[in-house]
């Protein structure tokens, strides 16, 4: 099984989804992660070794690649879409809790803004790396992502935004959020905002990709 487990990170980092895909034309008429995955559930591997040993190592390397600038938006996009052909045949088993994730991650663009690129890559990424993923969507309310956080004890809380005019909106949010669990912890990301940013509106960790917000999850979670 060992072999297929390799072919799969393989597949998840070059965005080859299913043996149909045409992309990535080195891989053209190969198994794609779809019918890896379902390979492994035949041979009767669990689904958390399929996500631990496969698809987080691939979603890992191109990450990695990402954050290196190495490859670009697309090829990523492209893994992601490996990645979910692989989840669909998985997503029964952690919703039964016969598997288990890492953790939760909520994850919302800001009110004021709507830019949704960014989040979702971040969203990709993290759940390609063994996370349940609760996505708000954009033009989200402080209320929206306490109530979120209330309802998933233990989860970390990621805000984007890449308007400068929505920063106060990020800053404001970060606040209400502290106010009612100043122990919950808080992740910000985007184009306007940086370092200095986030230490002065009191969020936990700020990333400037979403290679950097794995590894503060898993900082976290070890």
């Amino acid at each position: 099984m060992e072999e297929l487990y390799i072919k799969l990170a393989h597949a998840v980092e070059f965005g080859k989804i299913n043996k149909v895909s045409p992309y990535p034309p080195n891989l053209k008429g190969e198994d794609g992660a779809d019918e890896i995955t379902i390979q492994l559930l035949e041979k009767g591997a669990a689904a958390g070794d399929i996500l631990s040993k496969a698809l987080v190592l691939g979603m890992e390397k191109i990450g990695i690649k990402f954050r290196d600038n190495k490859v670009f938006v697309p090829q990523v996009l492209m893994s992601a879409k490996a990645m979910e052909g692989a989840m669909k045949h998985l997503k029964p088993f952690f919703s039964s809790g016969a598997a288990k994730r890492k953790g939760v991650f909520v994850i919302g663009t800001v009110e004021g803004d709507l830019h949704n690129i960014g989040k979702n890559l971040v969203s990709m990424m993290i759940e390609g790396n063994g996370y349940e993923v609760i996505d708000l969507g954009t033009d989200v309310k402080a209320e929206s992502f306490i109530e979120a956080a209330d309802k998933y004890p233990g989860s970390v809380i990621g805000l984007s935004s890449l308007l400068t005019t929505t920063m106060p909106n990020m800053e404001k949010i970060v606040k209400a959020i502290k106010a009612n669990n100043e122990n919950r912890r808080v992740c910000i990301g985007g184009a306007p905002v940086n370092q200095e940013f986030c230490d002065k509106i009191g969020a936990d960790s700020y990333s400037q990709g979403p290679q950097g917000v794995v590894e503060y999850l898993n900082s976290i979670a070890s």
